[in-house]
């Protein structure tokens, strides 16, 4: 009686809040339009990270080489074949999701993990970037812009915010989704028996590459459609905003201080870093990069006091509440 009254007020709670940030957009204005559109877009970003980082249990410090591979790849795809920016999206993802299978086939087939794997992570995406730099600087010295089509849907150009505030809105509800899915089938305690002890999963019978291998691409594939948005919503790209370490460390910051490993922290983590992000933008601009010393603070905190993360922290002591009551 109590787990269905629990699943009934989670029901309840989710559709109310779906409705709310639905109609949102009709009462507020340009600049938090923009604040919770990016609050969506890194929570999205973040959950691509998070199946393979916090379910899997490999954590990667370069997903920007998939975010960036995403953005370069649907951009050329438009300017130069006619492709459309949906069509591009898809492609790109394909194309995140097959250069994570080949770093993912090198780096697991030769057991990499822990920070082996990070650093392998890193020096993929540092690789891809001093690539675009030099490309860049022969083709594209002061960027790529993507050319003005209208206002359409179709082409995937907006002359105001809302229509990007409603995509942004439908991919992150998809990947948190996708999550709650994987988080509910065995895929996901396979990948959590991965995450907890590698060698104990493939003694009961786990395929740890297979599964480690599915992880990767599907973050990778996420990321890469994630970056076509970016490109989208900016109209411009440049190596170090696609292909950058900051990249990486914002997609990865959000779940770690949200609750790596549950559906809800990168959200969680997300919300509260572009809100801090902007907060201390508008009041020490003059100050640059104080933001990253914001983020700094917070991460130590959370990883000396909440390991779990947020939200994790918040379910272990709802857990003991309800053992005590």
């Amino acid at each position: 009686m109590r787990n269905n009254t629990e699943k009934t007020i989670q029901i309840l709670v989710t559709i109310a809040s779906v409705v709310f940030l639905l109609i949102l957009p009709r009462f507020i204005g340009g600049y938090f339009l923009h604040l919770i559109t990016m609050i969506f877009f890194f929570t999205y970003l973040g959950t691509a990270w998070n199946i393979l980082g916090g379910y899997a249990g490999q954590f990667s410090f370069g997903h920007a080489a998939f975010f960036g591979m995403g953005a370069f790849t649907s951009t050329l795809l438009q300017i130069h074949l006619g492709v459309n920016p949906w069509i591009g999206m898809f492609l790109a993802g394909i194309a995140g999701l097959l250069l994570g299978l080949f770093i993912g086939s090198l780096s697991f087939r030769y057991g990499l993990r822990g920070p082996y794997f990070a650093l392998a992570m890193l020096a993929l995406a540092e690789m891809l970037r001093l690539v675009a730099v030099e490309w860049m600087a022969v083709k594209y010295p002061l960027g790529i812009t993507i050319p003005l089509k209208g206002d359409s849907l179709l082409y995937f150009q907006f002359t105001k915010k809302m229509p990007y505030y409603y995509i942004m809105f439908a991919m992150m509800v998809i990947s948190l989704y996708l999550t709650r899915l994987i988080e509910n089938r065995r895929i996901g305690s396979y990948f959590k028996a991965i995450r907890e002890n590698e060698n104990a999963a493939d003694a009961i019978g786990v395929n740890v590459f297979k599964y480690k291998l599915i992880a990767m691409a599907i973050s990778a594939f996420l990321t890469a459609a994630g970056g076509t948005f970016y490109a989208q919503y900016y109209l411009t790209i440049e190596e170090e905003s696609s292909f950058g370490t900051s990249v990486s460390i914002e997609v990865l910051l959000g779940p770690i201080i949200g609750g790596a490993g549950t559906v809800f922290g990168p959200m969680v983590g997300a919300a509260i870093l572009e809100i801090l992000s902007e907060g201390t933008r508008n009041f020490l601009g003059g100050y640059s990069g104080v933001h990253l010393m914001v983020y700094g603070a917070i991460l130590v905190v959370v990883i000396i006091f909440l390991p779990n993360g947020i939200l994790g922290g918040l379910q272990t002591a709802f857990r003991k509440l309800s053992k005590v009551w």
